[in-house]
């Protein structure tokens, strides 16, 4: 299996959710209690696109951070994920 999925036609979005500019701190969604050995970076993006543009998506070990143009996107991804059971495990 490829680690990872094929992107057509699509800009692969940056590794960097962790820039220090202060407005961007607000546009940043924690993604905590991730499955990371099941869920990779192109099933978080798949899953947070519906909210809003990702211009940064940065995977860790059981958690996972997704950057977005802005700050309205990301509090609308909080809501609707929060909770949400991925791989097993409630986000």
């Amino acid at each position: 299996k490829p680690s990872e999925p094929i992107m057509t036609g699509k800009t692969q979005t940056s590794n960097v959710t962790n820039k220090n500019d202060p407005k961007s701190i607000n546009s940043r969604v924690f993604i905590g209690n991730l499955n990371t050995a099941i869920v990779k970076k192109g099933d978080i993006e798949a899953i947070f696109a519906k909210y809003g543009k990702i211009v940064g998506c940065s995977v860790h070990k059981g958690y996972a951070f997704v950057q977005y143009m802005s700050e309205r996107h990301a509090r609308a991804a909080v809501a609707g994920e929060n909770a949400r059971i991925i791989a097993g495990q409630p986000l």
